[in-house]
């Protein structure tokens, strides 16, 4: 009979077999606000199939066996292609099925934006990785719709449901995925020092066909059909549909020099590449081509904020199922002072990052008036720069709850937290969002007022809310003069709007505790560390009952 020394005991399982949707109880109410109660079902449907073992497994396959790149094929033929797991498929495919590539655009429905976002912050639950290409594909559409007649030879297969990941030039295929190709070496996010040149064939101009000749430092998810790209012309940096296949059937110059190894968001290829007079075709004007690809920008970085409260998401979950079962020191760790102090300030950071997320997803739906481009162009990238930094803070005090459990590399908490960083350091790092929240202050003084006017009205008569909103006024008032202070001003404005809609949406036992913990006025003497609030005189079992996804 072989050993057995001890019985194993006190050890809790990650929490899988759920629905993702119908446990979350803010997200529902606040799809129900988006107008996008009609995707409910779909959304329940979804919560269940990301919910279950099956595709939690999938998801830790997928970033277990990261792409591999094959340069050659047997015969020494260059091929510049890269392997996925089939696990990396078998998500891809999940997610196109349910329309995410290209919904808020395929659509006309109203709530569509908050139907999208909602699926979004579910998938991102789950598998991060994914939601690369997926995002990128959906923030080419506005750019490419510009382009009539190349948008009618790309609709269809922008817009189609079925996931098709054959290496095959875009007309065989069913569907497609658009990449970007932004960075360079000598310059990160200062885009307007790129070096890769581009040359007209013929006269050039709008819709005419280039070759572009230079590298890549970053191009992201390589495999894409297509990639927008920033290069130069003589008449400023102009933006270029690549497609991975030319025209005449043959592969595009677009020579991948390796693939990034990353900290995180490994289920994802992330590649170095070279262009060798490889074929593009000029979007919009020449010499404009930064401001076409910040637009795209615009809807990358709203799913940065949605992918990290997604993470955020399914910590505090999981967190809280493991701390309801797990013991120590004679009870439940759920049912220990400090750490309940622990899980209430998680459970705060959840909800208030899922509100956030969605309220910019209705901005981006609603008709463009002052208040809507203020959520767009300011609170976009301030809450891009506050949500992805707290992700990592939380993320990383989740994991801690677990003890060694947690820091496992083949657990998914581990995965969590090496996934976090990647939003806050993509599509522009920290200080570029704070910049251009300034920028973006600067120019729009009319939807800065009316935000505040808004934020104000949703505060009802909470005196700490309204205290902040006027110092933010009288900050706002002269924004040239904040560069060094960017960084608060646009943690001070999250936190804000985060407060009026919580004291708006949410119960009063949710928006009294993050009032008091971030804005109230022992706010300033409580720590920045997660639990490092005064619980006391809160609810705390009514906010970690209303974040539990155990019923």
């Amino acid at each position: 009979m072989p050993w057995q020394t001890h019985e194993i005991t006190n050890q809790v399982d990650e929490l899988q077999d759920y629905n993702l949707y119908t446990t979350d109880l803010p997200l529902q109410e606040a799809v129900q606000r988006g107008q996008a109660a009609w995707h409910a079902d779909e959304l329940t449907s979804y919560g269940t199939e990301l919910g279950c073992a099956a595709t939690f497994e999938l998801a830790a396959q997928a970033n277990r066996h990261p792409p591999q790149l094959q340069t050659f094929d047997h015969r020494g033929r260059r091929i510049d292609q890269v392997d996925f797991h089939p696990s990396w498929h078998a998500l891809m495919t999940l997610y196109r099925a349910h329309g995410l590539a290209s919904q808020p655009f395929a659509q006309t429905r109203a709530g569509r934006w908050s139907a999208y976002a909602a699926a979004f912050y579910l998938h991102g639950q789950i598998e991060g990785g994914a939601l690369c290409p997926a995002t990128m594909t959906l923030a080419s559409i506005p750019v490419l719709q510009k382009e009539a007649a190349l948008f009618d030879t790309l609709r269809e297969k922008l817009y189609s449901p079925r996931y098709d990941p054959r290496d095959v030039p875009i007309e065989a295929k069913e569907s497609m995925w658009v990449g970007m190709g932004m960075t360079e070496k000598q310059g990160g996010s200062d885009v307007r020092s790129n070096t890769t040149h581009a040359t007209p064939l013929t006269v050039g101009g709008r819709g005419g066909e280039y070759t572009l000749t230079g590298h890549k430092w970053f191009f992201s998810a390589p495999m894409c059909d297509a990639h927008l790209v920033v290069a130069s012309t003589d008449a400023g940096h102009s933006c270029f549909y690549v497609p991975r296949w030319r025209p005449d059937g043959s592969r595009n110059a677009v020579q991948l020099q390796r693939l990034k190894d990353k900290v995180g968001n490994r289920s994802n290829a992330s590649s170095e590449v070279e262009f060798q007079d490889a074929w593009g075709v000029l979007l919009g004007e020449e010499g404009r081509g930064i401001p076409t690809i910040i637009e795209m920008a615009t809807y990358t970085r709203l799913n940065c904020v949605i992918g990290s409260a997604a993470l955020m998401r399914q910590a505090v979950v999981q967190a809280l199922h493991y701390t309801r079962l797990r013991r120590a020191f004679g009870k439940t760790l759920i049912e220990h002072a400090l750490m309940r102090s622990v899980l209430a300030d998680l459970a705060l950071e959840s909800e208030a990052a899922a509100l956030l997320m969605m309220r910019l997803a209705q901005a981006f739906e609603a008709a463009d008036d002052a208040s809507q481009r203020a959520w767009k162009r300011i609170v976009t990238p301030a809450a891009k720069f506050w949500v992805c930094k707290r992700a990592v803070e939380l993320t990383g005090e989740a994991m801690e709850i677990f003890g060694g459990n947690g820091y496992i590399d083949d657990a998914p908490m581990a995965r969590l937290y090496r996934e976090a960083p990647v939003n806050s350091i993509w599509e522009g790092s920290g200080n570029v969002m704070c910049l251009d929240v300034l920028r973006a202050i600067g120019r729009e003084p009319e939807a800065v007022g009316a935000l505040f006017d808004e934020l104000c009205a949703a505060a009802g008569a909470d005196p700490a809310i309204h205290a902040e909103i006027q110092a933010l006024r009288t900050a706002c008032a002269a924004p040239q003069t904040l560069e060094a202070g960017a960084r608060l001003l646009a943690q001070r404005l999250v936190l804000t709007a985060q407060a009026s809609l919580l004291r708006q949406f949410a119960p009063s036992a949710v928006a009294d505790a993050f009032v008091a913990s971030r804005l109230g006025a022992g706010a300033a003497s409580q720590g920045r560390v997660y639990g490092a609030i005064d619980i006391g005189g809160l609810d705390v079992e009514a906010i970690l009952s209303r974040a539990s996804a155990t019923t």
